[in-house]
């Protein structure tokens, strides 16, 4: 009698539990319920993706009472605003394409989710939602309705306590227990000695290492045979089906050689196989836990937040010496890097880094803050709740809304090879087994295992993400932080380099400043107060240079993108910013770098500034204009031209008085005729033409340039070594190609070797992560060789 399997969840369906709906088979209520909310959101095509995708729902009644409780829902959630929620949950049943598709439509499914995002390798869902419309509680109760029910632990959420799964530890303990002793019991046979004990019991040592196998096959490999099954299930062929085929080969042809006395079978072998086989695997996701905690923890940010201290002095330090019970200042347009309390009367809060919403939302004082938060206005006071989360900001810097689409060449080289390997590989140990089962059974039995373990791509699939990864560690060490791996891939596609000049090729250092006109004592304080919330180059160079005054509330606070800043302060209207925005014609224009002063409409003067440009500029774009076409875009008037014309390269462009959307245009014009644009900008005031570019690197100097438009982030001190870093991104390029065609020319030297039966699969197995290791070992080595000529 043929067996029906559950359409939803594929379990085996018994003749007096089956149910009927639609005209297909399920084995409980719970699975029909799912097909039926599926069906009703038109949401069916879940099951075009693999046959039987769902897993079981579970009975969970009054299981999720305790999120009705507020205090421990706020201890679940990350992000808490009036009309919006976000929490990230924990989803062990995420395992495939048809997983990753239903989890990002939860919106369908429950009015009041936003968007949901999935992180498969983390298998964690991220569900933002409007907390008038649902609860967490409803959240929880629909994902365990379709069968993806989250683990939730309170103990999660607390500092200190991480669940570290030991499981494959266990299986090469227990792999290399019985490949130790099943090699001690087999030493008479491999010399195959003819002595009276021996003989007597040489049935009871085969049968003896018979049952050491049987932990290593039934228990250390089963994760192929999971992963090889659920291949096979979705019609994707992955890498562990012809490793499953090999040790059930191996492991059935030596039964038969015990059970019928032809032998004591390749037991050594298998489980030789498979303890070398885990071993690889836990090298391979060492290298990912150490590359992930470097980027995480050492790479950090190299952005600069401003700390008040206890005395009242405002001094600049990095984000990840921020602590809890700190006072920061937060200028206009500034990430909120740590969550906080609101000390300043009243803020404007733009969440759209975290929610994608570009909503400002008022605040009180006393409110929470929450960090991913962008202030809009005058500049506010906070205290600090928490220290700064690296990993939450590297979050945010990721989220999808903010990517660029950038091919990535190795990674489809990588997916084709993938594509076909699996299905040529078991063509070809098909064929070698047909030709040398009329030779020698022995040997095709060992050509057909050897052929299925030599020929692994893991070293393949591994070249690229560790180029990458370790090159972004290496390039966070040289303070350039980048936000993903495929920027590296854009920047050695890069031909054009486009410079902003205020803050970027020149320094916010102090430099001579001089005042034509004339402001009283009171002025000048109110002057440093209006300029104390803005984060341009030229206002915080003027604020530095301003003498220390007493702090006085702002009644009103604007500032226009390359014009300037319109503010009330003491009752007076100040505008401080170009000379049309302060409504002041020059006569006379002479070029040079201006901040003009008007207060009550009437003109009051204007600070003249002497550019300090950067240590070896004149080196860095002789060097640069080699091999790229570089422009120098500026907001200024042509005060510096002569100056930069004698300083730069005669190829470089200067470009001058260019406002934000012309800057844009001028990147989006050349594009157009297809270069490929590197923008390095200070990451305020050119958000536009950063993401516009094709890689848009922002310059960080005592300022929280912190900014989705940005590809990376560049701390002002190493400059000079933008050359480098653009010569080290393609020789990055070059390693990964290089390694592809050390890891094919292994493949094809050891699938010729086993082939001709000259390889034992015991060989095959120990030389399989010996590949990644090789391969591990050069692109490090290589990556850290090209790291060091730049030093």
């Amino acid at each position: 009698m043929d067996t029906k399997n559950c359409f939803h969840c594929g379990l085996e369906i018994k003749a007096k539990d089956e149910i009927v709906f639609d005209e297909k088979s399920f084995c409980c209520a719970g699975c029909k319920t799912v097909y039926e909310i599926f069906s009703q959101n038109d949401l069916t095509c879940y099951y075009d993706f693999q046959a039987s995708p769902g897993a079981t729902p579970q009975d969970i009644q009054g299981k999720y009472d305790f999120l009705n409780n507020e205090q421990i829902v706020d201890k679940l959630l990350e992000f808490q605003e009036s009309d919006t929620h976000i929490v990230s949950l924990f989803i062990p049943h995420i395992h495939c394409s048809s997983c990753i598709w239903i989890l990002e439509n939860l919106q369908k499914l429950q009015k009041g989710i936003s968007t949901s995002q999935v992180n498969f390798n983390e298998k964690k869902v991220r569900v933002t939602y409007h907390p008038q419309k649902t609860n967490l509680k409803e959240i929880v109760e629909l994902l365990s309705s379709i069968g993806y029910e989250p683990y939730i632990s309170l103990e999660n959420y607390s500092e200190g306590k991480k669940r570290v799964d030991r499981s494959l530890i266990y299986k090469i303990g227990v792999a290399f227990f019985c490949f130790g002793n099943i090699m001690l019991l087999s030493f008479p046979e491999y010399f195959e000695v003819e002595e009276f004990w021996i003989n007597q019991y040489r049935g009871f040592f085969r049968w003896l290492i018979f049952a050491l196998a049987l932990p290593t096959f039934f228990y250390s490999a089963s994760g192929y045979y999971v992963s090889a099954y659920k291949s096979i299930k979705s019609r994707m062929l992955n890498i562990d089906v012809p490793i499953a085929l090999g040790i059930v080969v191996m492991f059935v042809r030596s039964t038969v050689d015990i059970l019928f006395d032809y032998g004591q079978g390749f037991f050594d072998s298998m489980a030789g196989l498979i303890f070398f086989m885990l071993l690889g695997k836990l090298f391979q996701i060492k290298t990912y836990d150490f590359l992930s905690f470097e980027r995480d923890y050492k790479s950090y940010f190299p952005i600069a937040i401003t700390k008040i201290t206890t005395d009242g002095k405002e001094i600049p330090v990095q984000v990840y010496d921020i602590e809890k019970g700190d006072r920061l200042l937060i200028r206009n347009q500034e990430l909120i890097p740590v969550d906080g309390i609101l000390i300043s009367e009243s803020a404007s809060i733009d969440y759209s880094f975290v929610t994608g919403e570009a909503v400002p939302i008022a605040k009180q004082s006393g409110d929470k803050l929450f960090a991913g938060g962008k202030q809009l206005g005058k500049v506010i006071e906070m205290e600090v709740l928490f220290s700064v989360s690296q990993s939450y900001l590297t979050q945010l810097w990721s989220n999808d809304v903010f990517q660029k689409k950038q091919e990535q060449k190795h990674k489809t080289i990588t997916d084709t090879i993938s594509r076909y390997f699996t299905p040529v590989l078991l063509l070809i140990a098909i064929v070698s087994f047909g030709y040398w089962i009329f030779i020698d059974t022995t040997t095709a039995f060992n050509v057909f295992t050897a052929i299925l373990i030599v020929a692994c791509p893991c070293a393949l699939a591994l070249t690229a993400p560790f180029t990458l990864g370790n090159v972004l560690r290496i390039m966070g060490k040289r303070k350039l932080y980048l936000k993903n791996a495929p920027v590296i891939e854009a920047m050695a596609k890069v031909d054009t380099i486009v410079f902003d000049k205020t803050g970027t090729i020149t320094s916010n250092k102090e430099a001579a400043i001089t005042f034509e006109g004339t402001l009283t004592e009171r002025e000048l304080i109110a002057i440093k107060n209006v300029l104390r919330g803005s984060n341009h180059p030229l206002s915080r160079r003027l604020y530095g240079f301003l003498p220390e005054s007493e702090t006085i509330a702002l009644e009103h606070f604007e500032e226009i993108t390359g014009k300037g800043i319109l503010a009330t302060i003491d009752g007076k209207n100040i505008r401080i910013g170009s000379a049309a925005f302060v409504g002041f014609e020059e006569e006379n224009k002479v070029a040079q770098t201006n901040v003009h002063i008007s207060i009550d409409e009437i003109y009051k003067g204007k600070y003249i500034f002497d550019h300090h440009y950067r240590e070896g500029l004149k080196a860095i774009f002789e060097e640069l204009s080699k091999y790229y076409t570089l422009t120098v875009l500026s907001g200024d008037n042509e005060g510096e031209k002569e100056r930069l014309t004698q300083w730069l390269p005669k190829s470089t462009k200067l470009l001058f008085n260019q406002k934000p959307e012309q800057k844009l245009a001028y990147i989006a014009q050349l594009q157009t005729i297809g270069n490929n644009v590197m923008m390095i900008g200070d990451g305020l005031n050119d958000a536009g033409a950063l993401a516009q570019s094709n890689v848009g690197i922002a310059i960080s100097e005592n300022v929280n340039v912190f900014s989705p438009a940005c590809d990376g982030i560049l701390d002002a001190v190493q400059f000079s070594k933008i050359p480098f870093f653009m010569r080290y991104a393609k020789n990055a390029m070059k390693t990964i190609y290089l390694s592809f065609g050390i890891s094919l020319l292994y493949n094809v030297v050891g699938l010729s070797f086993a082939v001709t039966g000259h390889l034992s699969p015991l060989v095959a197995a120990i030389i399989m992560p010996l590949s990644t290791i090789t391969i591990v070992s050069f692109v490090t080595l290589m990556s850290n060789f090209y790291a060091g000529k730049g030093k």
